[in-house]
């Protein structure tokens, strides 16, 4: 039995497992399967691999991207870059660190926006968001980080709400936080909802609900939105190919 999994906390609706449960039923992968690894703290990880010898790969989410590199014998140049990873091949015991969350919102956003991708304001300093920007950078997008506490080129919500026209000049809004994830729907980033416009978009990494708080108060205004589904799908096909090649 091939056996795959995902680290994080907490996994209480976690996409990975469904997703690939259903793409091993659908491809007839008898032999294939995925579980789910609800650690509290990330000095459980080695004892996972301990109890599970037979794990090819892992998937990593929220909050272990960046605390689970130190654990790792090798680091894909990409993700050296990026400095978070969600993604580890095992082969031999040698555990090799990725990151697809880079290619698919890369390639998510541009099947979006094509070529016209505006100025950013990326919502969260976490792992995910340090797919982004990197992403961001490579398309020549500018943009400006946005976190709870200030810091060197990031603003806090506090200073974004006391700087008008913040969200005009960086219409392209990417909330990489879990806030209003399923079933704390209402969480919202705490942006000057009163300065949306029709000209701001708003790319939600969260998927479930498909519509969140933050997209809807965009839709509201004549703006557009987007969830992080397709993003999902495109990072799980990554690491597929990551962990088979």
């Amino acid at each position: 039995m091939r056996k795959f999994g995902l680290i994080g906390y907490p996994l209480g609706h976690s996409f990975s497992k469904k997703y690939f449960t259903a793409k091993f039923e659908n491809e007839n992968m008898a032999d294939c399967q995925f579980e789910l690894y609800e650690i509290p703290q990330i000095g459980d990880f080695p004892r996972v691999l301990e109890e599970n010898p037979e794990l090819e790969g892992m998937a990593v989410t929220i909050p272990y991207k960046e605390q689970v590199m130190a654990f790792l014998d090798e680091l894909d140049p990409a993700c050296q870059a990026i400095g978070a990873v969600n993604c580890i091949r095992i082969r031999e015991g040698k555990k090799k660190g990725f990151n697809t969350d880079y290619v698919g919102f890369k390639h998510s956003l541009q099947a979006w926006l094509e070529n016209q991708i505006p100025p950013a304001m990326v919502l969260g300093t976490g792992g995910a968001s340090k797919a982004v920007k990197k992403a961001l950078e490579d398309l020549g997008v500018e943009y400006l980080s946005v976190s709870r506490s200030p810091g060197e080129h990031t603003l806090s919500y506090q200073q974004l709400q006391s700087e008008s026209g913040l969200l005009s000049t960086y219409p392209l809004l990417i909330n990489t936080t879990p806030l209003g994830t399923f079933p704390k729907v209402e969480g919202i980033p705490d942006l000057p909802l009163d300065q949306l416009t029709a000209s701001n978009l708003v790319y939600d990494l969260v998927y479930n609900p498909p519509i969140t708080r933050l997209m809807q108060e965009c839709l509201d205004r004549g703006g557009k939105a987007k969830n992080g589904q397709d993003m999902l799908e495109l990072q799980a096909e990554a690491a597929w190919k990551i962990w088979n090649s």
